[in-house]
């Protein structure tokens, strides 16, 4: 109960949350690079996944750890807001140790979900829940790589995937560290350590997602020449 009644318990299922989310971001990008190489790998690994047991199971505790993410980070940002009342509207500047990212939890948190819908509506719902439910797609449920061409051909899609991607940084590069500190491994030397790693580890993850995207945006994926 601790957990879920305490400020602190809350910040560790954030974190705690936040750090398998970005596992699994980790592992969605190896899929994406398998992706700009070779479409029949990339669909292999869709069918392999599919709609089996494991994948449905995979699928359930990622929405899981999502809800669970975003119900406790407004839990959080109402709490805060409470704390400080009206000394919020006292300060017009922001204070010189405090980033951006820090302040702008909340709005970079909802731009992130809107671009998870898009994300889920582009290749979910026409993927997986096609399969699941024998819905007629434009593709075969596990063509993911024609999914991926249909997509970022869309120059609105591609600006808004780029948006999300940003925002994800922005997110990631403050939420990496900050978990590290609700651990407890936030020591003089350690903290600045994790910054770096975080920073480094967020930048390489999204610079990786924004490639894939570009690459097929512009046509010059390797995969499409094979």
């Amino acid at each position: 109960m601790w957990l879920f009644n305490s400020s602190i318990g809350r910040k560790v299922v954030m974190s705690v949350t936040g750090v398998a989310l970005v596992l699994f971001l980790t592992f969605h990008l190896s899929m994406n690079i398998v992706a700009l190489f070779s479409g029949k790998a990339y669909n292999a690994i869709c069918e392999f996944l599919g709609a089996n047991w494991y994948a449905l199971v995979g699928t359930l505790v990622l929405a899981a750890l999502m809800v669970i993410h975003i119900v406790y980070a407004f839990i959080l940002t109402i709490q805060n807001r409470r704390a400080r009342g009206n000394e919020r509207y006292a300060i017009t500047t922001r204070p010189k140790k405090v980033e951006w990212a820090s302040q702008n939890m909340l709005v970079l948190g909802l731009i992130i979900l809107l671009g998870f819908i898009l994300h889920l509506f582009n290749f979910w719902y026409n993927m997986m829940f096609a399969e699941l439910t024998g819905r007629v797609a434009m593709y075969f449920p596990t063509d993911g790589f024609s999914y991926i061409i249909e997509t970022f051909s869309n120059p609105v899609f591609v600006v808004l995937y780029i948006i999300w991607i940003v925002a994800i940084w922005f997110h990631l590069s403050h939420g990496f560290w900050s978990a590290m500190q609700t651990f407890g491994w936030n020591g003089k030397i350690w903290f600045c350590r994790w910054k770096v790693i975080g920073l480094i580890y967020t930048t390489l993850l999204m610079l990786g997602f924004l490639v894939v995207v570009l690459a097929f945006a512009f046509g010059c994926a390797p995969s499409l020449y094979c």
